[in-house]
């Protein structure tokens, strides 16, 4: 739908007063100037005036006339001019006798293409004994200044007159005001821009997986966060230095094991050599391991300059290392869109400022490289002091194996199954273990207390033996059967010997070495890579983190002034310090006047002249915003100083007859429409900063200035609100939202607007705004009347809806407007042949000393409309 950017802002001018100050052009554009700048809108291409005057006034105020048509614009300039009140001559005396209005003098300069008159006599259209019409009714005049300054009313209404014979006619209404209270649109404000704003809360646990995984990221973001450019790609190039010291360490701790697999064997127990061998292996493994890991300090370390090396040198010495850095080629191309598309993403799910902020601020902290003085610190892990500081098994008692005091008992049951002079080789199977004992403690000197592992077996093989003893003189085995059971004891000794002397070796903190070297080489080798991952793609990832943390701080400085923005105004603290932009709360406009519909028309600064002041039907009344204490019309119109505690109470008070209020309290989706409109208004705002982060400039002054247009923004949001209501969406909003109904923003009915809309065009469907002698003044022929129905374009598909439920059939040429406020019937009738009186300016001079209404046959002369060519157009 257009907007009211889009077709225009109708500048409103009151010559009703103040007009001798705009004598001149410069004052005028100084006007109009001052007019635009409080309500900060840019000067019009196409301005649209809208002039506030009475009948008299067209010819006293000519030259004002002359500058607004003469005023310089890029294209073109349109005037409506809104006569109030009756012409002067209406009445003759004290008995109420009055001639009737025959002639509506105006300058020939207001006949001009763009230019009409509408004139409304009566504003309150008093029809009943008991009213007794004011001079003026200004309460009346604001809610029609206000409808008319709607620009897609304004344009049609212009162009429906200059359809009409001499561009002239009086209007007729009816219509339907919609809108919520001032304290429910004041709250609703309020707690949009509150969750507009957010909280500073610590993200959820599953939040907080999902952000480090990256899941939630688009491209190129997630590959910048997980680094596949060094995670999927080997980091060591083959058979370069840092593969081959690799390699040369993982071959030396394959050999140590392979050394210890041989001592942990019966052999290794029998020859000293197998210890030396797996000394000596495990020796080189430290060595080997010694050297990658200066190898890893080494590129962890960097040049040592002291300055940090451009990527292209940090590749350079990285691949003289053996190192491999993957081409980060195009990915830094497309940053600012990433950035983009995350900030999208996260403000389109209804994320608050201050979450989306915390996002901003993680991925800066996931995506940047971790420096290197970093992972030197890690190095230290994987030193030999680290190792040497592990808790190792073996430092205590050598354990026994399992089950090893039964088998060396039985051995030497077996073994001492002897009698006689025999008996003596009952003693073969403990000297079995006594000897595993002795070459054990030889084997594994420095092991902590060795001996100890070999008591349990020797005292159990003795105690067999001695019972074996006993057994034979007791049973008197054959021989045979005694050599059998000493071979089958031996056998069991040297098995059970076997597993007593790996229970020993895996005790044994040498055991563990190889076990933990093998862990520093992989840990190592996992540091280099992340070295070599934390050097890809680096500068781009730096200016990553550096354009996301000025995202980040850019959202959190929004917030706080949306926040700052919310409290109420006594609370608010004062603002002192450099001069700068005006904060958004440096004053209310929830309680405060349009700029457009106050001060703006008055032309001095000290506001004597305001327009609408000077027509206050009560002493202390003033312009105030609708639903404020005494209020009679719309935003423009007039409120008493002193009202009723509810603003609400008495809001019929002084409304025209020809104007239905309906006061809304806020429907379910009220808050939550307008946040989103913030929200659509900060992504406008940061448009242009992506660009500044894709050409590397998104520091301090983009930021800045981001800022400000969010501000700006802000303030069109609120501007939009007081204007247009809640309904139109504002010029920012996103084309693909849609937007709730008034039944979910106002809770009100749009059936009413759909009645009033869709009513036949007939004289009692409105309200004429014509005093009884103007009304003598009016064509009679009905079917001359144009006709112009709107409704805000916020309702258009409820209001074709009820349409098509009830059957009724749709108006043609519906005007469906910008402003979400007011819908109803317009009817513009033409004046009889005659009765306007078009006049060169020179006759209307002051200096001729001519008023065309001072003459005593203006309104009896039969040829008061026959002037000679000369005289009038």
């Amino acid at each position: 739908m257009k907007t009211s950017e889009d077709l225009g802002t109708v500048i409103r001018l009151d010559l009703r007063s103040g007009a001798a100050e705009l004598d001149t052009a410069k004052a005028l554009r100084a006007s109009v100037a001052r007019q635009l700048g409080r309500a900060g809108l840019p000067e019009p291409d196409d301005p649209l005036f809208l002039v506030i005057d009475t009948p008299a006034g067209l010819t006293d105020h000519q030259r004002q006339y002359e500058l607004l048509t003469a005023y310089r614009a890029v294209g073109e300039v349109r005037i409506l001019v809104l006569l109030v009140g009756s012409a002067p001559g209406s009445y003759a005396g004290e008995d109420e006798a009055f001639q009737p209005d025959r002639r509506l003098v105006r300058p020939a300069v207001l006949r001009a293409s763009g230019t009409a008159l509408l004139w409304a006599g009566d504003l309150r259209s008093a029809r009943t004994a008991l009213e007794q019409p004011e001079p003026d009714a200004p309460e009346a005049l604001a809610v029609l200044v206000d409808v008319l300054s709607v620009p897609d009313v304004y344009l049609k209404v212009l162009d429906g007159l200059g359809a009409l014979p001499d561009a002239v006619a009086a209007p007729g209404v009816r219509l339907l005001e919609q809108d919520l209270p001032l304290e429910v649109r004041d709250r609703a404000w309020r707690d949009a821009l509150v969750r507009f704003a957010g909280e500073d809360t610590e993200l959820a646990p599953d939040l907080l997986a999902t952000a480090s995984s990256g899941a939630d990221l688009p491209e190129p973001l997630r590959s910048l966060v997980a680094g596949r450019g060094g995670r999927d790609q080997r980091h060591r190039e083959p058979g370069g230095v840092a593969d081959s010291t690799y390699a040369a360490g993982a071959q030396a701790l394959d050999y140590a094991e392979d050394a210890l697999a041989g001592l942990r064997s019966l052999p290794g127990l029998l020859w000293a050599s197998r210890r030396q061998a797996f000394e000596a292996d495990l020796d080189q493994a430290h060595q080997a391991l010694g050297e990658y890991r200066d190898l890893v300090g080494t590129a962890l370390r960097g040049g040592g300059s002291g300055t940090a090396p451009s990527a292209a040198e940090t590749a350079a010495r990285l691949g003289a290392l053996g190192l491999r850095v993957p081409s980060a080629e195009g990915m830094g191309e497309r940053i600012g869109e990433g950035l983009r598309e995350f900030a999208g993403k996260l403000l389109g799910q209804g994320l608050a400022l201050r979450s989306v902020a915390q996002r901003f601020t993680g991925l800066a902290g996931r995506v940047e490289p971790v420096p290197g003085s970093a992972l030197v610190r890690k190095l230290a892990d994987h030193s030999t002091e680290a190792l040497s500081r592990r808790p190792v098994v073996g430092n205590g008692p050598v354990a026994t194996g399992h089950g090893a005091l039964p088998a060396a008992a039985v051995a030497g049951l077996l073994g001492g199954l002897w009698r006689g002079p025999l008996a003596a080789l009952a003693i073969a199977v403990p000297l079995v273990f006594l000897a595993v004992a002795l070459l054990g403690a030889s084997r594994l000197r420095g092991a902590g207390r060795p001996g100890r592992w070999g008591w349990g077996p020797r005292a159990a093989a003795l105690g067999g033996a001695a019972a074996g003893v006993v057994v034979a003189y007791a049973v008197e085995p054959p021989l045979w059967l005694s050599a059998l059971g000493l071979l089958a004891g031996l056998g069991v000794a040297v098995e059970t010997a076997r597993r007593l002397w790996r229970a020993a070796i895996d005790s044994w903190a040498a055991f563990h070495a190889t076990t933990a070297l093998r862990e520093a080489l992989a840990g190592l080798d996992a540091l280099l890579a992340e070295a070599v991952r934390e050097h890809w793609a680096v500068e781009e990832r730096l200016h990553c983190a550096d354009a996301a943390r000025s995202v980040a701080g850019m959202l959190r400085a929004t917030a706080a002034a949306a926040a700052a923005e919310a409290v109420p105004e006594p609370e608010r603290p004062t603002v002192t310090g450099a001069p700068g932009p005006e904060p958004l709360d440096a004053d209310d406009w929830l309680t405060s006047t349009s700029v457009l519909e106050t001060d703006a028309f008055a032309v001095p600064d000290d506001g004597d002249s305001d327009w609408a002041s000077a027509y206050a039907w009560q002493d202390g009344a003033s312009w105030s915003e609708p639903g404020e204490p005494g209020q009679p019309g719309a935003r423009g119109g007039f409120a008493e100083s002193a009202g009723p505690a509810d603003p609400w109470a008495d809001r019929t008070a002084g409304v025209p007859r020809w104007l239905d209020r309906e006061s809304g309290e806020g429907g379910p989706e009220l808050v939550a429409v307008l946040a989103g409109d913030l929200t659509d208004a900060a992504m406008v705002a940061m448009e242009p900063y992506w660009g500044a982060v894709e050409r590397g400039q998104a520091g301090a002054l983009a930021v800045r200035r981001t800022e400000e247009r969010v501000r700006d923004l802000l303030s069109t949001a609120r501007r939009h609100l007081q204007h247009n209501g809640v309904l139109a969406p504002p010029p920012f909003a996103a084309d693909h939202r849609t937007r709730a109904g008034s039944a979910n923003l106002l809770g009100t009915d749009p059936r009413r607007v759909a009645d009033l809309v869709g009513t036949e065009a007939d004289r009692q469907a409105v309200v004429q705004l014509s005093s009884p002698e103007q009304g003598t003044l009016l064509s009679r022929d009905p079917a001359a009347a144009v006709w112009i129905r709107f409704a805000p374009e916020a309702v258009r598909d409820e209001v074709e809806k009820t349409w098509r439920t009830t059957g009724c059939v749709p108006p043609e040429q519906t005007l469906w407007t910008s402003s979400g406020r007011y819908a109803g019937l317009v009817r513009l009738t033409p004046l009889r042949m005659g009765v306007v009186d078009t006049v060169r300016s020179r006759q209307n001079s002051p200096a001729d000393g001519f008023d065309p209404y001072d003459r005593e046959d203006a309104y009896d002369r039969a040829d008061a409309h026959d002037r000679e060519d000369g005289d009038s157009w």
